[in-house]
C-alpha cells in the first residue's frame, strides 16, 4: 500500500520522466572534504517550521477486562485498530519493491572519528553524535530508498527529501572502503543529487518530486568485484552530507546559522530496511545487529565509535522516518529550553533565544528546563550533602488512598521548592545525613546500605515520596507495548507459588475521564508519554498545558481544567513534546566484540567480555529475576508511530507494580500503588549510566537514589524480590560478579 497522507513530504508522486542515472563521482562535491561549518550567528528569533500534521486521536469504546483481581472492571486502550500513523516508514509496492523511508539529522563529524586520532591516547570525544547549533530548523531531511531487488531486480533508488526549504551541492557517500588503510571515513561512491528541473544543478526543494534528485545504484561495490549484482541481505552504508543556500561566509541565507554538515552513517541491508550496526573486521566495518542485541528493536541505537558514551542517550530512533525527525528534534529544543530566559541548554549564546518561552515559569517552580533534572536525558543530578533536591521530585499529601489524594494544605500535590518574585517563601528540601546500616551476604560479603534523612525549610508533610527523575529512553516502546501483554503478567493470587504477584496501576485520564493502564513514574501512575510531559511541565516549572490548564491543577483542584483561556504551552508544543520522548532510541545492548584495528586501543564501551556477559544474563534468570524485570516484550500494531508497532524489545520490565518490603515503602498511595509497592524499573541503558551522569559516583539507582551502585540496589529488594535477592545473593563472589557485568552490558 502506498505511504499515509501524513507522510506528504516523503510521498511526492513520481514524475514521468525517466531516472536519472548519475556519475559516481562529480565535482561539485569539492566540499565534501571539508570540516564541518563552525561559523555561528548571533541570536536570533528562530525561523518559523511548518507545522507537520497530526493524526486524528482515535480511541475505542471499553474493553472489559474479565481477568479477576486485576482492579478494574474495564478499561480503554491507548490506541485501536484505527488509529493512523504520524508517517509511514516502509511500504511494499505491488511488484515486490521495497520502500524505506528514512530520517537524518545534522552531525558536525564522522561515526569513527574519535576526538584524536586512532593511534593517539584519548584526549575528548568526537563530534558525532551532537546536535549541532540551529539543528532543530531548516535541516533535517531524509532519504527514500527504493529497493527493486525484492523484485528481482539490481536496482536500488535513492532519493533525497528535504523537510524544509532548498539544499544545494548535497551529497551521498556510501560503500564505505574497507580495501585501504582508511579508519575513520572514507567510501567507494561519492556522488551528488542532481536535479534536471534545475539544469541538472545539485539544488533540491522541499517540494522537489522524488525523481528530481535521485541516485540510482545498480550494483553492489562491496562485491567480489564491481559490477556484482545485489542480493537481499547486503549492506550499503549511507553516509548523506546537507549543505543549505548560503552566503560566500557559509552561513546559511534562510536563518543565519551553519550551511554546511555531516549526519548519521546508517546502513541499509538491501530486502530489509535500515538496520542498527555494529563494527566488524576489517576495520570496523558496519553489520548488521543481531537481534538479540536490539534492546529496543529496530529503533535501537547503532554502536558507537566516536567515543561518546555520554550522549548515547539523546539520539533519534534508528528506524525513525523523514518527517518524524522534524518533529523529534523541535521537540528535543523544547526539552533543552529554559523557562526563565528561553535559551537553549547548549550554546545558549549562540543557538536563538525563543524569546516566547522566556517568564513561561509559574509563580513556584524546582527547576526552569526538562534537561535540568534529566542530566543528558538521564537521572537527576546528584545533589551535595545538605544542598536542594531541585532535580528531584517530591511528592506530597494530606492523606491518600486507593481512590483519593487530599492535597497537602501548604504544597498541595508536590513541593515547588523556589519562587520566582524575591521573598518568595524557601520550600527547599534536602538531605543533610542518612540512616545506615550493613548488610551481610552468606559468604561474608558486605554491602552498606543507606536511607536517606529529609529535611523541609517548610512544614513536613503528613505523606511524601521522593524521587529521582529517570532516564527517558524507550518511553514510546513502552507506551507502544498493548495492555493486554502486560496484563497477561499479572499474577495477583500468586497462581504459580513463586511469590511474585504483580498488579496493574489504573489512572484517569484527567482529559478525557477514561481509565488506562498506567506505565511511567515509579509507581505507574501516568497513562501516557502527554500526560507524563504535562505532568512535570506543571509540577516542576509550574507551567500550564493542555492537559493541566490552570495551576490549581497542582493543588489538586477539582475542575481545574474547566477554562478556555490559553496555556503557556500549545497544544502543537505538547505534541512536540510527547513526540520527543516517544522517538528516543534505545542503546543496543553492548555484548559483541568489535573488530578494531590490532593495535589501536578499544573504547572501554567496547571492551566487553561476551562469555561473561552471557553467563551473567543466565544467572540473572535463574535468579529469577526475570519475574519482575521481563526480559522480552512485543509492541503492539497501533501505535500512531510506526517506527515503535511490532518490535520485540528488551526493557527488562512488566510495567506491574510490586511489592518491594518495608525497607523501600515511602507513605504515599498513588490509585493502586500502596506505600510498599513499584512500578518494575526498566534495565535497558544501565551500562551508560556511568557515562550519561559524568561518572560512578554520580549514578543513583533505585526511586529515590539511595543506592550508589547496583549491589547496593538489589540488597534494598524485599517483599515480591526477597526470593530472587536471597539466590542472588547466595551466588559465589564471581557469580555475582557476572550478573553485574550483564546488567551493565544492558
Amino acid at each position: 500500500m502506498p505511504p499515509s497522507s501524513f507522510a506528504s513530504r516523503a510521498r511526492r508522486s513520481a514524475r514521468t520522466s525517466s531516472a536519472v542515472v548519475l556519475p559516481f563521482a562529480f565535482s561539485v562535491m569539492l566540499s565534501l572534504s571539508a570540516c564541518g561549518d563552525s561559523t555561528s550567528p548571533k541570536n536570533g528569533d528562530a525561523t518559523e517550521q511548518p507545522q507537520l500534521p497530526t493524526p486524528p486521536r482515535v480511541e475505542p469504546p471499553p474493553v472489559p477486562v474479565t481477568t479477576p483481581g486485576l482492579g478494574a472492571t474495564e478499561y480503554v486502550p491507548l490506541y485501536g485498530a484505527g488509529q493512523q500513523v504520524f508517517e509511514q516508514i516502509q511500504y511494499t509496492e505491488s511488484d515486490g519493491t521495497r520502500v524505506t523511508l528514512a530520517g537524518f539529522r545534522p552531525t558536525n563529524r564522522h561515526a569513527r572519528e574519535r576526538g584524536e586520532p586512532w593511534e593517539s591516547p584519548d584526549v575528548g570525544p568526537g563530534n558525532y553524535f551532537t546536535f549541532p547549533t540551529w539543528y532543530f530548523q531548516n535541516r533535517t531531511f531524509g532519504l527514500m530508498i527504493r529497493d527493486e531487488v525484492p523484485a528481482g531486480r539490481s536496482r536500488v533508488e535513492v532519493s533525497l527529501r528535504v523537510n524544509a526549504g532548498t539544499f544545494v551541492n548535497t551529497g551521498l557517500s556510501a560503500f564505505r572502503r574497507v580495501d585501504a588503510n582508511i579508519r575513520d571515513y572514507g567510501w567507494m561512491m561519492n556522488v551528488g543529487f542532481t536535479n534536471p528541473n534545475e539544469g541538472g544543478a545539485n539544488t533540491c526543494h522541499s517540494t522537489s518530486a522524488r525523481t528530481d534528485c535521485m541516485v540510482v545504484i545498480r550494483d553492489n561495490w562491496r562485491g567480489p568485484k564491481p559490477g556484482t549484482p545485489f542480493k537481499v541481505g547486503d549492506v550499503i552504508e549511507l553516509a548523506p552530507a546537507p549543505f543549505l543556500v548560503h552566503t560566500p561566509d557559509n552561513r546559511a541565507v534562510i536563518d543565519g546559522g551553519g550551511s554546511r554538515y555531516y549526519s548519521f552513517e546508517q546502513l541499509y541491508q538491501v530486502g530489509v530496511g535500515m538496520r542498527p550496526w555494529y563494527g566488524i573486521a576489517p576495520i570496523l566495518d558496519a553489520a548488521p545487529l543481531p537481534a538479540h542485541t536490539l534492546s529496543g528493536g529496530e529503533a535501537s541505537v547503532s554502536y558507537n565509535y566516536s567515543e561518546e558514551p555520554h550522549r548515547v542517550f539523546q539520539q533519534m530512533a534508528n528506524n525513525i522516518g523523514i518527517a518524524n525527525t522534524q518533529r523529534f528534534v523541535e521537540g528535543r529544543r523544547l526539552f533543552h529550553i529554559s523557562f526563565a530566559d528561553g535559551k537553549h541548554s547548549e550554546s545558549p549564546n549562540v543557538n536563538p533565544v525563543f524569546t516566547e518561552h522566556a517568564n513561561q515559569l509559574g509563580p513556584r517552580y524546582n527547576n526552569v528546563s526538562c534537561i535540568s533534572c534529566h542530566a543528558l536525558n538521564g537521572r537527576s543530578p546528584v545533589a551535595a550533602p545538605g544542598a536542594r533536591l531541585d532535580a528531584m521530585a517530591i511528592e506530597v499529601a494530606a492523606s491518600s488512598s486507593s481512590t483519593q489524594v487530599v492535597p497537602d494544605a501548604t504544597y498541595g500535590l508536590n513541593v515547588q521548592q523556589r519562587g520566582v518574585e524575591a521573598g518568595a517563601t524557601d520550600h527547599a528540601v534536602s538531605i543533610p545525613s542518612h540512616e545506615e546500616h550493613v548488610h551481610t551476604l552468606p559468604d561474608g560479603e558486605t554491602v552498606s546500605l543507606r536511607k536517606p534523612v529529609y529535611a523541609f525549610t517548610g512544614p513536613v508533610p503528613a505523606q511524601l515520596s521522593v524521587r529521582q527523575a529517570p532516564q527517558v529512553i524507550g518511553m514510546g516502546l513502552l507506551e507502544a507495548v498493548d495492555e493486554s501483554t502486560v496484563l497477561a503478567l499479572a499474577d495477583p493470587t500468586d497462581r504459580d507459588g513463586d511469590g511474585v504477584r504483580g498488579l496493574p496501576n489504573w489512572v484517569i485520564n484527567p482529559e478525557t475521564g477514561s481509565r488506562h493502564l498506567g506505565r511511567f513514574g515509579w509507581k505507574a501512575s501516568k497513562a501516557t508519554l502527554r500526560q507524563q510531559s504535562a505532568d512535570a511541565l506543571l509540577k516542576d516549572m509550574g507551567i500550564t498545558s493542555p492537559v493541566f490548564k490552570t495551576l490549581d491543577c497542582q493543588r489538586g483542584v477539582p475542575g481545574c481544567n474547566t477554562t478556555s483561556a490559553a496555556t503557556e504551552i500549545s497544544e502543537t508544543e505538547l505534541e512536540r513534546l510527547s513526540s520527543y520522548l516517544a522517538l528516543l532510541g534505545v542503546p543496543a545492548q553492548r555484548s559483541l566484540r568489535s573488530a578494531f584495528l590490532d593495535g589501536i586501543r578499544v573504547s572501554p564501551e567496547h571492551d566487553v567480555d561476551p562469555v561473561r556477559i552471557q553467563r551473567g544474563a543466565t544467572l540473572f534468570a535463574q535468579a529469577r529475576c526475570t519475574h519482575c524485570h521481563t526480559a522480552t516484550l512485543t509492541t503492539g500494531a497501533h501505535h500512531p508511530f510506526a517506527e515503535l508497532r511490532n518490535q520485540t524489545i528488551h526493557p527488562y520490565t512488566d510495567l506491574l507494580l510490586h511489592d518491594m518490603g518495608p525497607g523501600l515503602a515511602d507513605t504515599l498511595t498513588q490509585g493502586q500503588a500502596g506505600p510498599r509497592q513499584w512500578r518494575t524499573a526498566p534495565l535497558w541503558g544501565l551500562g551508560s549510566l556511568e557515562s550519561v551522569q559524568g561518572g560512578a559516583q554520580n549514578v543513583r539507582y533505585l526511586h529515590d537514589g539511595r543506592a550508589r551502585t547496583l549491589m547496593e540496589a538489589i540488597a534494598w529488594h524485599g517483599g515480591e524480590a526477597d526470593s530472587s535477592r536471597t539466590q542472588f545473593e547466595a551466588l559465589s563472589a564471581d557469580e555475582r560478579g557476572a550478573v553485574l557485568t550483564f546488567l551493565k552490558s544492558l
